[in-house]
């Protein structure tokens, strides 16, 4: 089996064997836009190819920039189009796959990649670890009251909502979720090609939609709600607000809307502050909880020194990577916020796979969960709550792009 890198000249033949693991046809309509695959990187595909010449496997790469915890933004891989027709599974094509993709990766001088996973169960042995997660919040019409603030009374919002179609708006969306990406702790880049191709799901794609942009008292758009009506139900298809104030205006637009009976908004933080903005704190129901983006580090000390901290401290990693047949010992050093790695001999205080890391590294997920669930090791009692304090993030991570 070869495995090969792909040119423009292979776009139908990769676009057809990615189909064909997934038992789908290219003629499938995606969210009434643009295709998916019009946006793609043929110069980041990989076609994996049998002895007889048939194409049995995909994976291809996005080149994205995330925002980190600190506000950093750093140029990450975001893998996607991976799949083996069933005629090949359980043949080793996907490890070769992988692996090849990440001495690729590796060989542009990126050392994080992200994906989104179709089933939890493949990606970990390759490396990556759920990172951010993303849930559905569904709100009943008639029980959608705001309480008034307690801790400064009533507030009003300077600004200003108005409702436009997707066709009239796209350099807005583009805009202002830009804008929203460069605050947001993983949050992903959204390429100006995606937007002018229509490549992806609503809003990216130009499926009918109203969107409801918020302005401030200056009138510059600072956030949006993407959203369509059908059977009683308003769908939130995101909502991308750069502040607290904005995103207030616009839930408080969607839940005031005429002729729905409920309003889901489909991707929110799972403790977003809305539920508590209800006078009915029940009202709010979480549902779809699920892991988002996923990350695998591959080149620890870089991306550890990459991201920002929130307080002073040491802390003596040992970090298994057993896809790659590697392992290493880093010691952290934080101080006023920013870190130093670098290898040492020191005694680990924790020991840990790379996935985990992986986990950790957007502050979404608490190192004493992992060490907790029997996946960490801790190597003294102490050594879960110093790493809990230092991964911490001041903002939780969320991702929305879909890819």
């Amino acid at each position: 089996m070869e495995i090969r890198p792909t040119t423009d000249a292979d776009l139908e033949v990769f676009v057809e064997t990615v189909h064909t693991a997934f038992g789908q046809f290219p003629e499938t309509p995606v969210g009434d836009g643009g295709r998916w695959w019009s946006a793609l990187e043929m110069d980041r595909g990989l076609l994996a190819v049998s002895p007889d010449g048939k194409p049995v496997g995909t994976a291809a790469a996005y080149s994205f920039d995330l925002t980190l915890p600190g506000g950093t933004t750093v140029p990450v891989a975001g893998v996607t189009a991976v799949g083996v027709v069933p005629s090949h599974r359980r043949r080793g094509v996907l490890s070769a796959m992988m692996r090849h993709q990440l001495a690729e990766v590796r060989e542009r001088g990126e050392f994080l990649s992200v994906l989104l996973a179709s089933e939890a169960q493949i990606y970990g042995r390759f490396g990556y670890g759920p990172a951010t997660s993303t849930a559905r919040l569904t709100v009943p019409r008639h029980r959608a009251a705001f309480a008034a603030p307690r801790a400064g009374g009533e507030r009003t919002d300077p600004g200003s909502v108005e409702v436009l179609r997707r066709a009239e708006c796209g350099e807005i969306l583009e805009a202002v979720y830009d804008r929203y990406r460069r605050a947001q702790p993983g949050a992903l880049s959204r390429p100006h090609r995606w937007w002018d191709l229509g490549a992806g799901q609503p809003p990216v794609s130009r499926a009918p939609r109203y969107v409801a942009v918020h302005r401030d008292a200056d009138g510059t758009p600072d956030g949006y709600a993407s959203y369509s009506t059908e059977s009683g139900t308003l769908t939130v298809d995101e909502t991308i607000a750069v502040d607290d104030a904005a995103f207030t205006a616009l839930a408080r637009y969607a839940l005031g809307h005429d002729l729905v009976s409920q309003v889901v908004f489909r991707h929110v933080l799972p403790e977003h502050p809305l539920r508590r903005q209800l006078a009915d704190v029940r009202a709010g129901e979480v549902g779809g909880v699920t892991d988002w983006l996923w990350v695998r580090l591959l080149d620890v000390p870089r991306a550890l020194a990459a991201r920002g901290w929130s307080t002073d401290g040491e802390l003596v990693l040992d970090v298994d990577d057993p896809f790659l047949g590697e392992r290493g010992r880093y010691l952290l050093t934080v101080v006023d916020g920013r870190a130093e790695c670098v290898t040492t001999d020191r005694r680990p205080d924790l020991s840990l796979d790379v996935r985990d890391l992986g986990s950790l590294y957007l502050g979404g997920t608490r190192p004493s969960t992992l060490v907790r669930a029997g996946h960490i090791r801790a190597h003294d009692p102490a050594a879960a709550g110093r790493a809990d304090a230092l991964f911490a993030s001041d903002r939780s991570p969320h991702c929305l792009h879909w890819f």
